[in-house]
């Protein structure tokens, strides 16, 4: 939109300069007659016109920053400066009744540079810090780092949950790729697919809403990102770009994430981690909910879903026992803790 908006400028610009120009004292004296005069304006406006259509060719915009729009003003007036006083020694090469001609054409590189390096600067600023370091037109982060969400993070959904108890200060974003991949999960013909694609959405719209953390859609345009071929593959490339991290809760993808240098925070990881810590030798309160694999063995579960798995415990299903912890063990799937009930522990020692 603001885009559309530069150019409708940029084509008044020039009609209203040139108009100036032609119906100046010296552009009068210069052109003579109305048809001369009329001519004389349709030319910029045409030239106007054929950029404005190139631009819109070369669709890869991405208006966010308005410092590019600063840093473009700026060169595009630099470079009109240099090219206007190669004109001006031309037309003192050559004498004669050229100063309307002169005029006209500065005006023109005037306005074509100011309008072309404002778009340039604006559609390549991803790549622009490469050219100047520490110059980056983006949105000013909280956090040191950048968090990329993978579609699986978004549709588990407790990074949502995750975000509300204000412990992520760094800025999230959800490259488009991402996205498209979401919302065709969402249209999927298979049911099951369809609704957490549809969660997915609910998840992304109630991140977006939320006034407790930043959270923006990064639509980005970078070689190696777009060549990287799948989106999983995708995403490694723009966090190496872009310095950022990689939440996903895909344990292939951290393990790919973690081969390649790309720092990943894992959700599933997290989550054990902030299960309740229990050492052998201590006495809980469970209950027994199904038989386990042994014979004798029963198997409960805690609060936060850690598998208890209970020897002695096959003949209380359905009750809550004390029972001993003997051990825990740690396995990528979580937390397991055995026991023994209580009582037969009394009764052993």
């Amino acid at each position: 939109m603001v885009l559309h908006i530069i150019r409708g400028i940029f084509l008044l610009t020039i009609l209203a300069l040139t108009y100036s120009v032609a119906t100046s004292e010296i552009g009068i004296k210069g052109l003579g007659s109305g048809s001369q005069l009329t001519f004389f304006m349709i030319i910029p406006l045409m030239v106007g016109m054929i950029v404005v259509a190139a631009d819109l060719l070369w669709r890869r915009k991405n208006l966010r920053a308005i410092g590019g729009l600063f840093f473009g003003l700026l060169a595009g007036l630099a470079i009109a400066y240099v090219l206007g006083l190669v004109v001006e020694l031309i037309a003192d090469v050559f004498p004669g009744e050229h100063t309307s001609v002169a005029a006209m054409i500065k005006t023109l590189i005037v306005t074509i540079s100011v309008f072309v390096c404002v778009t340039f600067v604006m559609q390549t600023k991803d790549d622009f810090r490469f050219i100047i370091p520490y110059v980056e037109f983006a949105k000013q982060a909280k956090g040191a780092r950048t968090m990329l969400l993978d579609t699986s993070v978004i549709i588990d959904g407790r990074i949502a949950d995750m975000a509300e108890t204000r412990i992520i200060d760094s800025e999230l974003i959800v490259p488009r790729f991402v996205l498209a991949e979401l919302q065709a999960i969402a249209d999927s013909a298979d049911k099951l697919r369809r609704n957490r694609g549809r969660r997915g959405l609910d998840v992304l719209n109630r991140l977006q809403k939320s006034d407790k953390i930043d959270i923006s859609i990064l639509d980005t345009h970078v070689r190696e990102v777009d060549s990287a071929g799948d989106v999983d593959n995708k995403l490694l490339a723009l966090a190496r770009h872009v310095g950022g991290r990689v939440v996903t809760n895909d344990y292939n993808l951290s393990k790919i994430a973690q081969l390649r240098g790309v720092e990943v925070i894992n959700i599933n990881d997290l989550a054990n981690a902030l299960k309740t810590v229990v050492l052998p030798g201590e006495s809980i309160t469970v209950k027994i909910i199904k038989p386990g694999e042994e014979p004798s063995q029963g198997v409960g579960y805690m609060a936060d879903g850690t598998m208890i798995v209970v020897d002695q415990g096959r003949d209380h299903i359905g009750e809550e026992i004390a029972i001993l912890v003997t051990s825990t063990l740690q396995t990528s799937a979580g937390r397991m803790i055995f026991g023994r009930w209580e009582e037969s522990s009394a009764a052993q020692r």
